[in-house]
């Protein structure tokens, strides 16, 4: 029997990653803080190494690695959006919006705002990257429910795709 062997991620899908978590990250404090968006880039792009910490939590190693045009469109456009993405979500939820977990939110907002703008990110990989976000970020079985959320959304927004790969 043959082992199957998992596809390493390339540079370019690392470097999205970093992006979104980066993205997750700015969103959370834009909503916890008030602050703008703006400002919330400007030092995130300017913090200084700590050596101390994992590279994976060390947010100048993530920025190094991320896709700072990316990072940027998603973490200025779901703010500017805000409002038609949280119309997207609020009627898939079991509860009010103001009632969701930040982190989760956070992720929500970008997962609609990739389904809903981003067309050329297939459906499949901003639910994936949203589960991923919300194991590393979220409650601990936020990723269940972002998941959902996410799933019911793309069924929405993308029902032609979605479909398509059920055939």
């Amino acid at each position: 029997m043959s082992e199957r062997r998992e596809r390493q991620p390339t540079a370019a899908q690392l470097g999205r990653h970093a992006a979104r978590e980066l993205a997750v990250q700015g969103l959370y404090q834009w909503q916890m803080t008030g602050k703008s968006i703006t400002t919330i880039e400007a030092e995130f792009r300017s913090q200084v190494a700590d050596d101390d910490l994992e590279d994976y939590e060390n947010w100048v190693k993530v920025m190094e690695i991320a896709d700072k045009a990316l990072f940027h469109e998603l973490l200025h456009n779901t703010v500017r959006f805000k409002t038609e993405l949280d119309r997207e979500i609020a009627p898939l939820l079991d509860r009010r919006l103001e009632d969701l977990d930040a982190v989760e939110l956070a992720i929500l907002r970008l997962g609609a705002y990739e389904l809903s703008r981003r067309m050329e990110v297939p459906y499949r990989v901003v639910i994936n990257e949203g589960v991923e976000l919300a194991k590393s970020f979220g409650a601990t079985d936020g990723h269940k429910y972002v998941n959902g959320i996410l799933d019911k959304l793309a069924n929405r927004l993308r029902s032609a795709e979605v479909s398509a790969r059920r055939l």
